[in-house]
């Protein structure tokens, strides 16, 4: 395997098919940087929000200090999606989850057993929707504005949530319970960011704040995320390892293996995976099926498949911190080994769980995502006019289950 590393984050792939997508790689670099800054792209999480992010640090961490109020210690956070996943990957990374609760289900019983969690004289609650009417987040905040008020005993329990959406009360109902004064603090989900490339907007931010993370921290996160992005853009794929995951992906791909699987070693991990879920299959579609697992844990369960002689049609890439037992080397070496034998494998090694390594693989997430999709497109010949939003940052096959969805609720 060649072995690429930018800063804190190292890519090890077999090139020696991938050299081919050098023109691909210079193409999807072009048609991203081309596109950036511009409205209705949905790609503001390029240079704006973290550079937006730095200027806005100091209201973000006040707007924490006046939510904990000297005596709340817990937040619970109200979202779906990408308003709760990104900020719960970005959470456990750093493993600062004691005291940051998430809930996204619709169902008497899940919310129950949500509350019943919570200490409700420790905890405010932050509502996470750019619409501010998702279905699942509206419910959860009814819900738990009701059992406030009760565990309260008054009406007026705006001082108890905190609210993340649009701007604009004409865009989002979120917003119009803020300027009604049903919620007292807010922040906002910026525009032309796309839910699933969010990880930096205000609802991360303001959480980490809340969680006690050292403002300096934050700032280094964010002039990492930049850094990285400046490198990411770099058209070169012997050095770009955002391209060369995204060249090894479409590889697989065209050699038959349609299921990519994300074996990530770690419990910190844990809200990663359905983050990375989300943001490879809404925006990779069905060309190519991601699946993500925390190890060693899922080797018990899944292995057998993963090694029948059977399986054709699935490609790995292993991700972990760069381990320091014997036993967690012996594990990741003789794993890596067995799948190698069988399968397309590429590897992903951090050097730590720091703020500013997780920025940098962050941002190669989301431009692995991008290049994976915009070169099989290439080779396709799908490319969209410069005035469509390219279908890696859309999702317009979700609202068909929306629709649905209220269709019934209007029965």
């Amino acid at each position: 395997m060649t072995e690429t590393m930018i800063s804190d984050v190292t890519l090890r792939v077999d090139m020696s098919k991938l050299n081919k997508y050098a023109d691909n790689a210079k193409e999807a670099v072009e048609t991203i940087k081309s596109r950036a800054g511009k409205k209705g792209q949905f790609l503001n999480w390029i240079n704006f929000l973290p550079e937006n992010q730095l200027k806005n640090i100091d209201n973000l961490y006040d707007m924490a200090q006046k939510a904990k109020a000297d005596k709340y210690t817990d937040l619970a956070v109200l979202g779906i999606g990408g308003s709760r996943h990104t900020t719960e990957s970005l959470i456990r990374m750093i493993g600062k989850e004691a005291n940051i609760h998430f809930y996204s289900s619709v169902d008497g019983e899940s919310f129950r057993r949500f509350i019943n969690s919570l200490d409700l004289s420790k905890t405010q609650f932050l509502v996470v929707s750019k619409s501010g009417g998702t279905i699942e987040t509206t419910v959860a905040y009814e819900n738990a504005r009701k059992v406030m008020q009760d565990y309260l005993e008054k009406e007026d329990v705006s001082d108890r949530f905190i609210a993340m959406t649009d701007i604009s009360s004409e865009k989002s109902n979120l917003r119009k319970l803020v300027d009604k004064g049903d919620i007292k603090l807010s922040g906002y989900v910026h525009d032309d960011v796309g839910g699933r490339f969010s990880i930096f907007d205000d609802a991360t931010i303001f959480t980490l704040a809340f969680a006690g993370v050292a403002k300096d921290d934050v700032i280094a996160m964010l002039n990492a995320s930049l850094n990285a992005q400046q490198e990411y853009l770099n058209p070169d794929l012997k050095s770009n390892i955002a391209l060369q995951q995204a060249a090894f992906n479409v590889q697989s791909r065209l050699d038959g293996n349609q299921k990519h699987f994300i074996e990530y070693f770690g419990d910190a991990f844990m809200g990663t995976t359905l983050w990375e879920k989300q943001l490879k299959n809404e925006s990779l579609k069905a060309r190519i099926s991601t699946d993500t697992n925390v190890g060693p844990g899922y080797l018990h369960y899944n292995a057998e498949a993963d090694l029948d002689s059977n399986n054709k049609d699935s490609f790995f890439t292993f991700v972990y911190v760069t381990p320091q037992e014997k036993v967690t080397k012996a594990v990741l070496t003789g794993v890596i080994s067995a799948y190698s034998n069988m399968h397309p494998v590429s590897v992903i090694e951090l050097k730590d769980l720091s703020l500013t390594t997780l920025a940098k693989f962050i941002e190669f997430k989301h431009f692995e995502t991008l290049y994976t999709g915009n070169i099989l497109r290439q080779i396709d010949g799908d490319i969209p006019s410069d005035d469509v939003a390219l279908p890696e940052v859309l999702q317009p096959n979700v609202e068909i289950y929306k629709k649905e969805v209220r269709k019934a609720m209007a029965e």
